[in-house]
């Protein structure tokens, strides 16, 4: 097999978790089937960083961002494919995935979540007219369209894609220990997220407020910044890439609850496949592939109202060892189906058919 290299262009650098699983990961692996590969994201770690502190975006850090993805562009025709992370540039037209297109450089595009709401469900009227089948036209320029789920890959086919691949996220479960919940004493409700979506959690801040209430329990977020959860107790843990799993191993339970809209059916439950990762049952809001992923009633349970909220969580807090079984079904759904090692050779078939 002769070497080859690629240019991966992703939306952030390791702490921006889509970008991290999604490619990132990947890199010491393709390495091993003669896939070279160059990075170059979008956003600088500090402006993630800023980003989730301030809520705000720097337009100066925007406009050097687009710059530099210019030149990154201009170089690229010494690779041999391009991996493009859902878009070139947010908000502008495709014009740059077209002229790859133009200039023969093949590229590759990925998508975890349901990006083209952003455009074709703005609440901006210019929005929807200038940039609504933006993604539709990356995806239709693409050789291969790489997506995480199937409500993605029905854009695609929409769109015209001339192939696509359904990838669920994954993740090395050689980091991720196999720690039951706690057969007794206070039971951790977890959560690990961003600024971005920690929404979804106060939503159902009532059920989680009569739960702990009721019994002993707690809840801990990870990675949230501020949140609103009056009268339950919790506690907010910073997030960072050496510390995320040691958090999730503290959890009895791992929680994703969501809102049902198209946006959210696009997403990969990629806080459930982690949560199953080290072994914990898991309540999650049956939206897209949530409710694959978390089968109701074997690996975790299904929740929407507030009043199955408390249910679900006080099922599993006064029978921990449903939640031990649970934990254990999840754990190897995640070996059969989530895990990095099964889905690299399927990734290195894709890249490699660009091998010259």
């Amino acid at each position: 097999m002769s070497d080859f290299d690629v240019l991966f262009l992703t939306k952030y650098g390791r702490k921006g978790a889509s970008s991290r699983y999604r490619l990132l990961q990947y890199f010491p692996y393709f390495e091993e089937y003669g896939i070279h590969c160059s990075c170059k994201p979008l956003f600088s770690n500090e402006y993630l960083e800023s980003l989730y502190a301030t809520g705000e975006r720097s337009i100066e850090a925007v406009i050097n961002s687009y710059i530099r993805r210019i030149r990154d562009i201009l170089n690229a025709q010494k690779y041999d494919v391009i991996v493009i992370e859902k878009e070139l540039f947010p908000y502008i037209p495709a014009i740059f995935e077209r002229l790859l297109s133009a200039l023969n450089i093949p590229y590759i595009v990925d998508y975890d979540d349901a990006i083209f709401h952003n455009y074709d469900q703005s609440d901006r009227p210019i929005i929807r007219r200038l940039l609504g089948k933006k993604i539709d036209i990356v995806m239709r320029e693409a050789e291969i369209v790489v997506v995480g789920n199937e409500y993605l890959a029905s854009r695609a086919q929409q769109a015209g894609a001339s192939q696509i691949k359904i990838i669920p996220t994954v993740i090395d479960l050689d980091r991720y220990p196999h720690v039951p919940p706690n057969e007794n004493g206070t039971f951790t409700i977890g959560w690990i997220g961003s600024p971005t979506t920690a929404n979804y959690v106060e939503q159902i801040a009532p059920a989680l407020r009569e739960v702990c209430n009721e019994n002993d329990a707690r809840v801990v977020l990870v990675g949230s910044g501020e949140v609103e959860l009056p009268g339950v107790p919790h506690e907010v843990k910073t997030w960072s890439e050496e510390t995320e799993i040691k958090n999730i191993v503290e959890f009895d339970v791992g929680i994703m609850p969501l809102e049902e809209t198209p946006w959210e059916r696009g997403k990969c439950g990629f806080k459930l496949i982690q949560y199953m990762g080290c072994g914990k049952p898991v309540v999650a809001t049956p939206v897209g592939v949530n409710a694959e992923i978390a089968e109701d009633g074997h690996n975790g349970l299904h929740a929407t109202t507030n009043n199955e909220w408390v249910t679900a969580l006080d099922r599993l807090y006064k029978n921990r060892e449903l939640a031990k079984t649970m934990g254990n079904r999840g754990r190897q759904r995640v070996e059969e189906q989530y895990s990095l090692t099964t889905v690299v050779p399927t990734w290195a078939d894709i890249l490699n058919k660009f091998s010259k």
